[in-house]
C-alpha cells in the first residue's frame, strides 16, 4: 500500500502509488511509529522542496523521529501547496525565489535578502488562512502568471500554462475536458503569484506539454 505522503496543490497530503519529481518536508516529524498522518499536518513553518537525488544521500521514509518526507508532482504544485526551494539542496533555485519574493514583496520582505524565516512566516500565514482571508475569487484567469493554480470547485486543480489550463492529476497533467466556471479562487500562495509574475519560473512536469 502507498504511504499517505504525496501533496495535492492544495496542500493536502494522499496516498498515491505515483512518483513525483521533487520531495520535502514541513519542517519535523509528524507522522505516526506505523507510518500514517492524523490530523496534523506540519511540524514548523519552514515548508521546503528538495531535489531526489543531492549528494548520494539515501533514507528510509518516515522513519521514527525523523521529519516526514513529502512528494510532489512538480515545483509549481509544491510552491501551490506553501513549499519554497530548499536553501541546501536547491541553493542557486533557493536565491533566485529569495530575491524575486522580496522584490515582488517588499512590504513583506523588509529588505532585498530576507532571512528564509522570513519568507517561511509569510507564506505560512497565507496558506493557513481562512478562505474569506485569501485572494478575491476572480472572474478572469487572463493576468495570472504561469506556475499558478485555481480551482473553480475546491476539488480540482488547474495549472494555468501559456495562457491556458490543464487539470492536475497524481501521475500528471490533463488537458481539461470543461471549461472553467468562474468566478475562481486562486490556491497559489498570494505572495508566490507575485513571485511568479516577477519572473520565477517553476518547474512543471512534462506531461503539462502534451
Amino acid at each position: 500500500m502507498p504511504l499517505q505522503n504525496r501533496v495535492t496543490p492544495e496542500g493536502e497530503i494522499i496516498a498515491t502509488p505515483h512518483r513525483g519529481l521533487l520531495m520535502g518536508n514541513r519542517g519535523g516529524a509528524f507522522h505516526a511509529v506505523d507510518k500514517t498522518i492524523g490530523a496534523r499536518r506540519w511540524a514548523t513553518r519552514q515548508w521546503i522542496a528538495c531535489v531526489l537525488d543531492f549528494k548520494g544521500r539515501h533514507r528510509e521514509v518516515m522513519q521514527p523521529n525523523r521529519y516526514t518526507e513529502l512528494f510532489f508532482l512538480d515545483e509549481a504544485t509544491a510552491l501551490a501547496a506553501g513549499h519554497r526551494p530548499c536553501a541546501e539542496c536547491q541553493r542557486d533555485r533557493f536565491t533566485r525565489f529569495r530575491d524575486l519574493w522580496a522584490t515582488a514583496n517588499p512590504e513583506l520582505a523588509g529588505t532585498s535578502r530576507p532571512a528564509a524565516t522570513v519568507m517561511d512566516g509569510a507564506i505560512h500565514q497565507e496558506r493557513t488562512a481562512p478562505l474569506d482571508d485569501g485572494m478575491m475569487p476572480l472572474i478572469s484567469i487572463q493576468n495570472l502568471p504561469d506556475g499558478v493554480f485555481v480551482t473553480d470547485d475546491d476539488r480540482t486543480a488547474y495549472l494555468i500554462l501559456g495562457g491556458g489550463l490543464r487539470r492536475w492529476s497524481p501521475s500528471g497533467y490533463e488537458v481539461p475536458t470543461a471549461p472553467l466556471q468562474y468566478p475562481v479562487r486562486v490556491l497559489t500562495p498570494a505572495s508566490v503569484v507575485q513571485t511568479l509574475a516577477a519572473g520565477y519560473s517553476a518547474d512543471i512536469h512534462r506531461s503539462a506539454l502534451l
